[in-house]
């Protein structure tokens, strides 16, 4: 711990810590103690005399002591913290000089243009680890970087993910239901569409990435880098359109108190029935049979006295069927 956060190497705090448990200790004594030699003794405790972690004894210049902890470290939190200070500001500068120089892009600037797969997943995870807010996603088939783009750093920093996934057909083209999941495990809110115009990615409402599609040819693949304009703002409606018509999709069943409740395999099958899946694609997603599947959806419609699927929707919303976490905005 103290390595990490007042940057000591693993020797200087367990040296450090030695100290502290001991009355003092000579350069020879610290060597045995720690088992290592004389002239690294020697070096590390030079080292913790610099940071003041360490003194001399006043009876005793040979043998050293440990600062009190509270007051040795407090004064290196602070330090470390004034240098934060110091490179927040920096940044703080750096980001206006950037802006301005956005806000000052001619018609020509907007809009840069990247080419090959391999570049593309690596602007997108550049652009992704800037986020502070929002990250937007619409995912179509085929896939312009291996796996979910969501970056775990990025989210467990507060940063947001709305992800609308084009339905997953069995040929695999799309995201599979798996893969969905363990995208909203991860922390994406997800929604489901039929399908989506197009494959987009926007951050902080700032930048967008816009694969270029019709070439299968990774070599040959591109996509536009878009800043903030006109188009931009477009690209923003767009999402936020086809989000309020997307599904939201749900994994579990909702509060087990609301009655009559369902399962976690009624919600799943719920779910999919929702986003427009058929029945075979449904046995298909959740690995079991067409039969299984709507033997279930007819056991929902019964007992949500549902005369036909439409209706099952409305009445599932009503009874709080599916997880309240998938209530998102």
């Amino acid at each position: 711990m103290l390595s990490d956060v007042l940057g000591l190497t693993p020797e200087e705090a367990d040296a450090y810590r030695l100290l502290v448990s001991v009355a003092s200790a000579t350069p020879t004594g610290l060597a045995e103690l720690i088992g290592c030699d004389i002239r690294q003794a020697v070096g590390t405790l030079g080292r913790l005399e610099s940071r003041k972690l360490v003194a001399r004894s006043l009876g005793d210049t040979t043998r050293f002591v440990a600062v009190p902890p509270v007051a040795a470290v407090q004064a290196l939190l602070t330090r470390r913290q004034n240098e934060l200070d110091r490179a927040k500001v920096e940044l703080d500068s750096l980001d206006e000089i950037y802006r301005a120089a956005t806000l000052g892009r001619g018609a020509a600037e907007v809009v840069d243009v990247i080419h090959g797969a391999e570049a593309i997943r690596e602007r997108v995870g550049h652009i992704q680890l800037g986020a502070r807010k929002e990250v937007m996603n619409l995912v179509k088939a085929p896939f312009f970087s291996s796996g979910n783009l969501t970056d775990d750093a990025v989210i467990d920093r507060g940063v947001r993910y709305r992800v609308i996934v084009e339905r997953p057909m069995p040929d695999g083209g799309s995201p599979s239901f798996d893969e969905i999941i363990q995208a909203r495990a991860a922390g994406e809110v997800v929604r489901i569409a039929a399908s989506v115009p197009l494959k987009l990615f926007i951050v902080d409402h700032e930048l967008a990435v816009v694969p270029l599609l019709g070439s299968v040819n990774a070599a040959r693949a591109g996509a536009l880098i878009v800043h903030e304009c006109s188009l931009l703002d477009a690209l923003i409606a767009l999402f936020e359109s086809e989000w309020e018509q997307a599904m939201p999709f749900a994994t579990s069943a909702g509060d087990p108190q609301s009655a009559p409740a369902i399962d976690d395999l009624g919600a799943q099958i719920l779910s999919l029935l929702l986003t427009g899946f058929t029945d075979q694609a449904i046995a298909t997603q959740l690995n079991t049979s067409m039969r299984t599947v709507q033997r279930r959806i007819r056991q929902m419609m019964d007992t949500a006295k549902a005369q036909n699927r439409m209706q099952l929707g409305f009445r599932a919303a009503r009874l709080g069927w599916l997880d309240a976490q998938q209530g998102d905005s």
